[in-house]
């Protein structure tokens, strides 16, 4: 592994995602190696040995850990859900207030909290779902700045479509037993 760079990812991963558009955004070529985090490779384990999550990016020997949070909008409900969803919809306003009129979070062009935040893109399909609201109809500013940011081949090329993410949502929902 001397000056290759490998990512220790799992496809749904929005933290995951943001590492791969900033390689593909940068031009780093990389070695992607998908891990089953029921099983978790000895690599993963030995690179990130704390919270043993993906995504991790690893170049020289030396590795990047990226820790992830989003869970119980889908995986709860009731009123617990509902908390969920009131917090949600709290914290959307702030992104979409902090957003305003700009084209981007930096202003004119795409920057790092654009890349760090446009990864949830590929889950809006789950929280509209199990949160019972429009994205769209909430916020109609982030939805415009997502349809920019899609407009990006790094972007476009790296999210997976939001119904692939829900199916996959609604496997971990049976794994857990959380239907």
């Amino acid at each position: 592994m001397a000056d290759e760079v490998v990512l220790l990812d799992f496809w749904p991963s929005m933290f995951g995602m943001r590492v791969r558009i900033a390689l593909a955004e940068k031009g780093i070529k990389y070695q992607y190696k998908e891990e089953d985090l029921r099983h978790k490779s000895e690599l993963l384990l030995k690179m990130n040995p704390v919270h043993k999550q993906i995504p991790v990016l690893i170049h020289s020997e030396r590795k990047q850990c990226v820790y992830g949070v989003g869970r119980k909008l889908w995986a709860t409900k009731g009123e617990e859900q509902e908390a969920a969803k009131k917090e949600f919809l709290e914290i959307f306003k702030t992104l979409e207030s902090e957003l305003g009129e700009k084209p981007y979070f930096g202003g004119e062009t795409f920057g790092f909290v654009d890349l760090s935040f446009v990864t949830f893109y590929s889950w809006f399909y789950v929280y509209e779902t199990f949160g019972k609201f429009s994205m769209e109809a909430e916020f109609p500013q982030i939805v415009a700045w997502v349809k920019r940011c899609m407009q990006k081949e790094s972007i476009a090329n790296t999210l997976p479509d939001q119904k692939k993410i829900y199916e996959f949502v609604l496997e971990l929902k049976k794994i857990f037993g959380l239907e």
